[in-house]
C-alpha cells in the first residue's frame, strides 16, 4: 500500500473508534456492523497501531473482543520500558488480496497516542502469503526490512526505551539474521506494553495460530502483571475469532481460532 493510503485507513480507523475498515464487526447476539470508512486495494501494508483502549471491546465468554488480540498490559506513565517475545511464523493461506495480518510487540497504543512497534506481517496482496518483517514509531509510516522471511521461521521481537529513546529489534533466528533501530519518540507515555496480533483491515489470511513465548515486560514474566487485558480479535466477517489462550509457564500464551 501506498503510504499515503496507509495514513488514511489509520486515520479512519481512529474516526471509526479503532473498529476495522471496510470489514464488518460481529457484536452481542451475532448482529454485525458494517464499518464507515474503505480503503483502496494495497500492495504492501503492516497492521496499523491503533487506540485500542477507545474502541468497544465487546464481551465474549471469559474474554473480550476488541482490535488487538493477546496480552496487554496497563501502568502509569513512564513504566514500561522494555518488551520481549518470540513466535514462529505460522504458515498462511490467502482468502482475500486485502488479507494482513502482523503478531507484534510494542509500547504504548493502548489508549495513547503513539505507539513504538515491531514484528512481522503477512500480506496477501500478490493471491499468495508474503512475509516481512517491519518496525513503527507511529503515527509515522512503518518501514518494512529487505531480509527474507517464511513460514516456519523463529523470531525475536523487543522494544526498549531510555527516556524518549527507542530502540526496536527483531531477529530471524532460523536465518540467522538481526535489524535494529534506534528512534526518538518525544511524545510516548511509555504506560503499556503488548504481545498481540493485528489486521488494519480485520481481515486475516487462514492460519493455524500463533504462539507467543518468552513474553517478558520490564525483564518480568508476563503473568507477573496484575490486570493484564486479554483480547480476542475477528479474522474477518462470518469467519473465525482467535481467542487467547491462559498464559502458561508464567509467559507463553497462543492465538487459537475457535
Amino acid at each position: 500500500m501506498a503510504e499515503l493510503e496507509l495514513g488514511l485507513a489509520r486515520r479512519a480507523l481512529r474516526l471509526c473508534g479503532a473498529t476495522t475498515v471496510a470489514v464488518t464487526l460481529t457484536v452481542a447476539g451475532g448482529v454485525t456492523v458494517g464499518a464507515a470508512a474503505s480503503v483502496a486495494q494495497s500492495t504492501s501494508a503492516v497492521a496499523s497501531a491503533t487506540s485500542a483502549r477507545a474502541g468497544a471491546h465487546l464481551g465474549y465468554g471469559d474474554f473480550e473482543l476488541g482490535p488487538w488480540g493477546g496480552y496487554i498490559a496497563t501502568g502509569t506513565v513512564g513504566e514500561f520500558t522494555s518488551v520481549v517475545a518470540y513466535f514462529t511464523v505460522p504458515a498462511a493461506t490467502c482468502l482475500r488480496h486485502h488479507d494482513l495480518y502482523a503478531p507484534w510487540v510494542g509500547i504504548d497504543g493502548f489508549g495513547t497516542g503513539t505507539v513504538e512497534q515491531t514484528g512481522l506481517q503477512t500480506a496477501c496482496y500478490t493471491g499468495s502469503p508474503v512475509y516481512s518483517a517491519w518496525w513503527e514509531m507511529y503515527p509515522k509510516n512503518p518501514k518494512f526490512y529487505p531480509n527474507p522471511v517464511d513460514a516456519g521461521d523463529a523470531i525475536a521481537a523487543s522494544v526498549t526505551a531510555s527516556g524518549d529513546v527507542f530502540t526496536l529489534t527483531i531477529s530471524d533466528i532460523t536465518k540467522g539474521w538481526t535489524r535494529s533501530v534506534t528512534k526518538t519518540q518525544s511524545n510516548a507515555d511509555e504506560a503499556t506494553a503488548e504481545a498481540v496480533i493485528e489486521s488494519p483491515y480485520g481481515l486475516y489470511p487462514d492460519f493455524p495460530g500463533v504462539t507467543f513465548t518468552g513474553v517478558e515486560f520490564n525483564g518480568q514474566p508476563l503473568k507477573h502483571f496484575a490486570g493484564l487485558y486479554r483480547l480476542s480479535v475477528n479474522s474477518g466477517p462470518g469467519t473465525t475469532t482467535y481467542h487467547p489462550t491462559k498464559i502458561t509457564h508464567k509467559e507463553d500464551f497462543s492465538l487459537l481460532p475457535r
